[in-house]
This record gives C-alpha cells, sequence and structure tokens, in this order.
C-alpha cells in the first residue's frame, strides 16, 4: 500500500462520484446551455448566500479571476506573507491584474485588523491605491489556520470604513466550516468575492467556484474567456461539484481526526523537531538541523510514503478522501520502523 500524503488534491472520484458524473446533462457551458453547470452554480450561490457563481478549472483561476475583477491596473491587495495567492500562483497578480501586493506577516497566516488598518496607503500619487484585502482559510502554508467568522467580521469592518474590497481564497474553506460550525452564508455577507476549490478535501477531479455578485460574477465571466477558462461540456466536471457538496462536506471532519494522529506519530519520530499545531487536515513538520529535507523525503518514499517539501526545513503531510484508518495504521507501523541516520 502507498500512502500518498502530499496533498488532498491526488483524491480521486469515488464511484459513486463517477456514477453522477457519467450521468450528467450536458450543454456549451460558453453559450450558457450546460444545465449541470448551472445547477453547480445555483447551489453553491444559495449555499452561501450570494447572487452569482462561476464554475472554473481551478482554484487559482477563481483567485486571478477575482482579484482583476475588483481592483485596476497599479492598485494595490493586502494579504499575508504566506498567502497562496502570493506565494504558488506563478505572479499571476502582477500578470493578470497589473497590481502590487502589501505583505502582511500575521500568525501563521492570518492577518488581524489593525494590520489591514496600518498597511493601507495614503491617498497619495506616490502610492499605489489600497483596493483589496484578501484571506486565505484554511491557510495552507499556516499548516492548516483557519479563521473564524468573528475574526473574519473584524477585518470586513475596516474594509467597510476605508472602502476596501474583500475576497476569500477559500480553497479549504469547508474545512474551516466543519470545525467552527460558522454558517456559508455568513461568508457570503462579508464577501466580495469568495473562491471554493472543489478538487481539494471534496475529492472532485478539477474544478473551483467563484462567489460574488450578478454584475461582478458576469465581468468574472469575461475574464475567464480572456484567460482561455471557456470550456464546453463542462457538466461532467459539474456533476461531480454537486456530489461533493452533498456527499463529501461532513466527512471532512475524519480527515481532521486523523491529521492529529498523523501529527502524534510524526513528532514521535527521530527525524523531526517540532510538528506545528494541527487545526485541520495538513499536517506540518520540521525537521532537525542535522538532516536535508532531500534525504528525508527520499528515506520516506522508499518506505511507500509520499510527502511533500514546505520550505527548506518542513515537510507536510495532509489528510484526505483516501486516507483510511487501515492507511493510518499502516503508516504508524512504517513511522515506527522507520530510522534515519543524524550527523554528529
Amino acid at each position: 500500500m502507498t500512502i500518498d500524503l502530499r496533498s488532498d488534491t491526488i483524491t480521486k472520484p469515488t464511484p459513486e462520484m463517477l456514477t453522477a458524473m457519467c450521468e450528467a446533462e450536458v450543454g456549451d457551458d460558453v453559450w450558457g446551455d450546460d444545465p449541470t453547470v448551472k445547477a453547480l452554480e445555483a447551489k453553491a450561490a444559495e449555499q452561501f448566500g450570494v447572487e452569482a457563481a462561476l464554475f472554473c478549472a481551478s482554484g487559482t483561476m477563481t483567485n486571478q479571476i477575482a482579484i482583476r475583477a475588483l481592483t485596476q491596473p497599479n492598485d494595490q491587495v493586502i494579504c499575508d506573507q504566506l498567502a497562496h495567492i502570493y506565494n504558488y500562483e506563478g505572479g499571476g497578480i502582477a500578470s493578470n491584474a497589473l497590481l502590487s501586493v502589501r505583505l502582511v506577516t500575521g500568525e501563521r497566516g492570518k492577518i488581524a485588523p489593525q494590520q489591514v488598518v496600518e498597511n493601507i496607503n495614503p491617498d497619495d500619487i506616490h502610492f499605489p491605491v489600497t483596493r483589496l484585502v484578501a484571506l486565505e482559510n484554511t491557510v495552507n502554508k499556516g499548516g492548516g489556520n483557519y479563521y473564524t467568522i468573528k475574526e473574519i467580521e473584524a477585518i470586513w469592518e475596516v474594509c467597510q470604513q476605508h472602502q476596501l474590497k474583500l475576497h476569500l481564497d477559500g480553497a479549504r474553506l469547508f474545512n474551516a466550516l466543519v470545525e467552527t460550525g460558522d454558517s456559508p452564508k455568513d461568508y457570503g455577507k462579508y464577501f466580495d468575492t469568495i473562491s471554493l476549490c472543489l478538487s481539494k478535501g471534496l475529492g472532485c477531479p478539477v474544478g473551483s467556484v467563484l462567489l460574488g455578485t450578478d454584475e461582478t460574477i458576469k465581468k468574472a465571466r469575461r475574464i475567464r474567456k480572456v484567460m482561455g477558462g471557456g470550456w464546453r461540456q463542462a457538466g461532467f466536471l459539474a456533476a461531480a461539484g454537486i456530489y461533493a457538496l452533498d456527499h463529501h462536506v461532513t466527512r471532512l471532519k475524519e480527515d481532521h481526526q486523523r491529521a492529529k494522529e498523523v501529527g502524534k506519530l510524526l513528532q514521535a519520530t527521530s527525524f523531526i523537531k517540532k510538528v506545528f499545531p494541527v487545526d485541520t487536515n495538513i499536517v506540518v513538520g520540521e525537521v532537525v538541523e542535522d538532516l536535508q529535507i532531500p534525504e528525508v523525503v527520499a528515506t520516506l518514499a522508499a518506505q511507500d510514503i509520499k510527502v511533500s517539501t514546505f520550505g527548506r526545513r518542513y515537510i507536510r503531510l495532509v489528510t484526505h478522501l483516501h486516507f483510511d484508518d487501515e492507511a493510518l495504521t499502516t503508516l504508524a507501523t512504517r513511522l515506527k520502523k522507520l530510522t534515519l541516520p543524524v550527523a554528529s
């Protein structure tokens, strides 16, 4: 058995999801003729209490479309230094929206209201116009750390006071929701745009949904076309999204429980100095100083344990739909037997 914990993006459709995909009624989405895409968009919009939604190929696409739709060239976006939109989207903020970025050092990727206030530029021609604040929930590089709705409300109030737009990279938003018990509709009240990823913990093969007002989504649809994101019989993929929203949300709690166990197993090994707090389904471990990351990853891979690197001193393990109790037991057995040489 291969234990693949590199990411929750490695999941494949369940048999039931595949059946839903194969039975989907489809049309040409660019022409607005795909009923299953329309159904997914309507379902997501209703769930979050917003006017409209747009089905796209990836979370990077929905994030980048939102940022472009809410800003003008030469504006500035405020985000944490760990933000996915800054670190892992190929410099898209610069190339797609022509923006500058003001980075904030938050708490494991979470920024505070006062930090937003302190980083708003004055009305001066020497500075870009601060236009947008972008949050991430859960925070990938923060080890699955998450905002509560009260924390978000406080940032929203700052944005309201300073006429700033607020975007959410909700790549793993449902992971946060099953932990906090917050209502999706509360998120719809506070954010101008929300990106929802379907291809991570929810187990879809492809796709993310962008949420917003009718006006914003109309603009976003045009931007998606410019980016080459107009697709045809996308209903086969949208059907997976509908199935996931109906059947794969509450089970995310299982991933979180297993992640906590993985964290304990990792902390007990000789090659990990410290494990970050395990809040959701992401486990981040700091490798001891005397070992090199490639050595650790290779040794684990030799035992059919796949992990990802997370900077120069960290490895990341992400629990998901295909990591069950049997896989957890197997992982425990292999880690207990594992030894890595530590240089003196």
